[in-house]
């Protein structure tokens, strides 16, 4: 999606109510992993915080150690807690209503999808009714080395209280969409271009915007020398190349204005 239609995505969005989520897990994998804890904040930019919940809930699987270590949620806490049959029915509504929003949408979501499933339940919203502000931060704060919702809790001094527990969470990415939203709707399109412009995107993304096959976007973009870097992860040992958002959209326009051309001389060329 080029930053124009962007901005455009985000000023739409920023006019309607927001169902904020979150999740604690028992592992990574929403397949394999089940959910132990969930909050959801509903509010919006022009009347706030409407509605709060949050449950734990007994996942009738091992809470493994190190998600005891990272949330503090332990065996004993969810072993009296509801079961998921008692708890998703009552969030369905909730979650059927105004904006999707998670940080880092693409690992709730899935969870979300999963413990529906189990029950029976088809859970799915359209794609322009979800909102991930860990793709909104990294639009409208690029030069920021982290946009981990705990490091943006400290970097904008959100008190929230404990990270990596749902209802704390789930207020944090309310108060980082705000902040950010009023910036959508408040500041010029100028200034919002030239921050997304800054904003590091995979070659996958860019051959999203350029219309291409990942090895093609690959070939144009290193002729073209669009600005590049190459990050890496424990996850990815061979790391990964990116490129600055800018250039490729300057890419892509430079190839609208080269077709263009092409067609006119066509058309000149009929006429002779």
């Amino acid at each position: 999606m080029l930053s124009t239609d962007l901005l455009a995505y985000y000023r739409q969005i920023s006019l309607q109510p927001l169902t904020i989520v979150d999740v604690e897990t028992t592992g990574m994998v929403a397949t394999t992993s089940r959910v132990i804890e969930v909050a959801v904040v509903q509010a919006s930019l022009q009347d706030g915080i409407q509605h709060q919940q949050t449950d734990l809930i007994n996942p009738e699987v091992p809470v493994p150690p190190k998600i005891t270590v990272i949330t503090g949620i332990d065996p004993e806490m969810v072993a009296t807690a509801p079961r998921s049959p008692q708890i998703w029915p009552h969030y369905l509504s909730l979650l059927n209503t105004g904006i999707l929003t998670a940080h880092n949408l693409a690992f709730d979501y899935p969870f979300l999808q999963a413990e529906y499933h189990r029950l029976d339940t088809i859970f799915s919203r359209p794609e322009d009714e979800q909102l991930c502000t860990v793709l909104l931060a990294r639009q409208l704060l690029p030069d920021l080395r982290s946009r981990s919702l705990p490091d943006l809790v400290r970097h904008f001094g959100f008190n929230v209280g404990q990270s990596h527990r749902a209802a704390a969470d789930a207020l944090a990415c309310w108060l980082l969409a705000e902040r950010l939203l009023t910036e959508i709707q408040t500041e010029a399109d100028e200034s919002l271009l030239a921050r997304f412009a800054k904003q590091w995107i995979d070659l996958k993304a860019a051959a999203t915007i350029l219309g291409c096959s990942t090895r093609q976007a690959r070939s144009r973009l290193q002729h073209a020398q669009v600005q590049s870097r190459k990050t890496s992860t424990r996850y990815q040992r061979g790391g990964t190349v990116l490129y600055q958002r800018g250039g490729v959209e300057q890419l892509f326009y430079q190839q609208q204005d080269k077709q263009k051309d092409e067609q006119d001389n066509d058309i000149q060329l009929s006429l002779l």
